[in-house]
């Protein structure tokens, strides 16, 4: 319940400033490395030097074989140039501020957003590795760009996507309460992705179809995690805290990965060992399928419609399951859901197994 009000908490936000951890990152896209060689990868909802996404990218650039890293901000973001300081200099091109310098940086509310361009990253201060510490010369190298944006830096805009345009794959933690508008403009220019956004999304009219035409699925990682909140974050009394640098922190639930770029998981089949029995899983009163009220409880010997909650979806592989439907995207379910015994059951996904694997008996 906790991560459920995070969620619409998140929707009335207007600014869904909510900054990944690099190890929820890390620990997700370590299961995608080949599918970055060569490519141009987007961070379009990042501020450069804030986001660790960036942070992931080009600390993992060369490790990669990344071909170009663009990433881009949003005007109105509270933390836009609060880590990473910059000016404007006599070439009228923005220049980043190195340490203990006393070149004019930008006052908080003349702060407005740029893009990086990056194509090459170098082990500058000679230390043998690639890591933070080498950020403030990736600048200082002609192949790579920082330069303002024309607009706000929204993802919708003209200049921002003319840069997903120029993308393979894009990588982010979208704002929650504009993630149907998200996807749907990568569906529409056709992009690979791997995104952070709520479970809870499955459920969308606009998400769902995509799901059970396997043009997106879920990835590797999902529950409840940290985020870094901005200062003017108002303090709760459940899933926040401060850590002892100030900084406030929001754990979020129901958090899981969407992409469109084949992994392993979405090949394994899940290993069934319940026996079916007409005690044990009732039929709906109103649709001829059964209720199975947990995943791990899917029978292995049973051929109808099965409704399952939509935790089911972290282990959904096609090639053992098909999707019927949703209950509310199920005409004659519209505005009512599956009913057992008269009582309305939480959202439910209809499923049939494909095929009988006589290893799971």
């Amino acid at each position: 319940m906790a991560g459920n009000s995070n969620l619409h908490m998140s929707r009335n936000d207007k600014a869904d400033e909510f900054y990944t951890q690099l190890s929820l990152i890390e620990s997700e896209l370590k299961h995608y490395r080949q599918h970055f060689r060569g490519k141009t990868v987007l961070c379009n909802c990042d501020d450069p030097y804030e986001s660790n996404f960036f942070k992931y990218f080009a600390m993992n650039f060369n490790a990669l074989g990344l071909k170009k890293l663009i990433t881009t901000c949003y005007a109105i973001s509270p933390v836009t140039g609060k880590e990473f300081q910059y000016y404007m200099d006599n070439g009228g091109q923005l220049s980043f501020v190195p340490s203990a310098s006393s070149a004019p940086v930008q006052e908080e509310n003349e702060r407005k957003p740029y893009k990086v361009e990056i194509t090459e990253v170098t082990d500058e201060n000679g230390d043998g590795r690639i890591d933070l510490s080498d950020v403030e010369y990736l600048m200082r190298n002609k192949k790579n760009t920082m330069t303002l944006l024309e607009g706000d830096g929204d993802f919708r805009s003209p200049e921002c996507v003319e840069l997903l345009k120029e993308a393979d794959i894009v990588v982010t933690n979208p704002p929650f309460s504009l993630f149907r508008d998200y996807v749907a403009l990568l569906m529409q220019y056709n992009k690979q992705f791997a995104i952070i956004g709520n479970q809870n999304a499955i459920t969308y009219r606009e998400i769902f179809p995509l799901i059970k035409s396997n043009k997106i699925w879920l990835g590797y990682n999902n529950g409840h995690y940290w985020f870094m909140v901005p200062d003017s974050y108002e303090e709760k009394k459940t899933d926040f805290k401060i850590d002892e640098s100030g900084q406030k922190w929001r754990r979020m639930g129901n958090i899981c990965w969407f992409t469109n770029l084949d992994i392993e998981k979405r090949h394994e089949n899940m290993t069934l060992f319940r026996t079916y029995s007409p005690d044990i899983y009732p039929k709906y009163d109103n649709y001829d399928a059964i209720e199975v009220s947990k995943t791990a409880d899917i029978p292995c010997d049973y051929d109808g419609y099965m409704g399952v909650p939509i935790t089911f979806m972290q282990y959904y592989n096609p090639e053992q399951f098909e999707i019927a439907g949703l209950d509310d995207h199920r005409v004659e379910w519209v505005g009512h859901g599956p009913r057992l015994n008269g009582k309305v059951k939480y959202r439910r996904v209809i499923i049939r197994r494909k095929q009988v694997n006589t290893n799971e008996n």
